[in-house]
């Protein structure tokens, strides 16, 4: 007969429902809606709170996992772009007209090709507001591509994509995890190091870890690929050809009039038939990666559900794209605040509720 401790009987009291994890998609999909939110905006009193929003959400929900902790690398990679928009408007100057100056670098003469192109010289106040505004812009839509990587497993991402998308889905799954299995080396190789009493900073601590992870990333990678031809990767079904051109005109005809739909919304003429056309695009597209998935046979092992969480998750990033989509276009001095002349920028207030 069976006994248990007492330790796992109260494991088993604690535990006895455990909740389930939320859909990756919904973390992606949230995600890039904030990302496109910012892409609406150059002010940065909201695109701070973007950034606020997203880190907070990171610190409270990401798991325990090793790809996790790939936020802290791209929230210093939106550092890094920040900081090197800014060296540029420095150093090579900026179209945009400034009349409070803060300071005049030496000025190099370029040749009479390179016109358009200065070097040195004075820098405005104007011209430092400007890029910092770009730059911002930028960095908050990196920071959201890294809170859905910190957020979503890409292992259960991979299982909830239809079976036409699965070989393309495991080639951009197989990327997205190479940055946090890498940054998880290099931590694990400093930390044995630090141990060991050697250095693990500068030149020399670069190059003694660099070796070990790439010896590491090639040795993952041959692992893989055994893995993947074992479980019998690229290997298709037999269809009818009459199938496979349907599925390929199926797919090429959606993806056609999604793109003319697309272009129809964004021009002023084509708003009559943007919607229709991409409408149909949708539908066309959809057609034909369900007739692509009869290539592909695979089952689906506990597959997650898309709830009712997913559903609240996503529609709170898809209203605040929509709603800074909507300000845009009605109020637009406000989500794009002027340089020229120098104005602080003002918080709208439903925009940013």
């Amino acid at each position: 007969m069976e006994q248990h401790t007492p330790a796992q009987h109260q494991h088993q009291h604690q535990h006895p429902h455990r909740t389930p994890q939320l859909h990756p998609g919904a973390w992606w999909l949230w995600a890039l809606a904030l990302g496109t939110a910012a892409t609406r905006t150059t002010n940065p009193l909201l695109l701070t709170l973007l950034l606020t929003v997203s880190a907070y959400v990171v610190a409270t929900r990401r798991p325990h996992t090793p790809w996790s902790r790939s936020y802290g690398a791209f929230v210093k990679l939106a550092a890094a772009v920040l900081l090197i928009r800014l060296a540029f408007a420095v150093v090579l100057g900026s179209p945009i007209p400034g009349t409070h100056v803060l300071l005049h670098l030496p000025e190099v003469p370029l040749p009479h090709w390179a016109q358009g192109i200065r070097l040195g010289g004075r820098v405005t106040a104007e011209a430092l507001t400007f890029a910092l505004y770009d730059a911002l812009r930028l960095a908050t839509l990196l920071v959201c591509v890294g809170a859905a990587n910190a957020l979503a497993n890409p292992s259960r991402l991979l299982k909830s994509l239809p079976g036409a998308l699965y070989e393309m889905g495991v080639a951009v799954v197989v990327a997205l995890t190479f940055a946090p299995h890498l940054i998880a080396d290099v931590r694990r190789l400093r930390a044995a190091r630090r141990l060991r009493g050697r250095p693990d900073r500068g030149v020399r601590g670069l190059l003694q870890v660099g070796l070990p992870v790439l010896e590491g990333a090639l040795e993952r990678s041959v692992a893989l690929a055994a893995a993947m031809d074992a479980r019998g990767y690229g290997r298709t079904a037999q269809v009818p050809p009459a199938v496979r051109r349907t599925t390929a005109a199926l797919t090429l005809g959606g993806l056609l009039g999604v793109c003319a739909g697309t272009y129809g919304l964004l021009t002023a003429d084509g708003g009559a038939y943007g919607l229709p056309v991409l409408l149909m695009g949708v539908a066309a597209a959809l057609a034909g990666l369900w007739l692509g998935g009869r290539r592909t046979l695979r089952t689906r092992y506990r597959p997650d559900r898309w709830d009712v969480r997913a559903w609240l998750v996503t529609a709170s990033g898809t209203a605040v794209a929509a709603a800074l989509t909507l300000a845009a276009t009605r109020d637009p001095a406000a989500l794009h605040p002027g340089v020229v002349p120098l104005v602080a920028p003002t918080l709208p207030l439903w925009p940013a509720a």
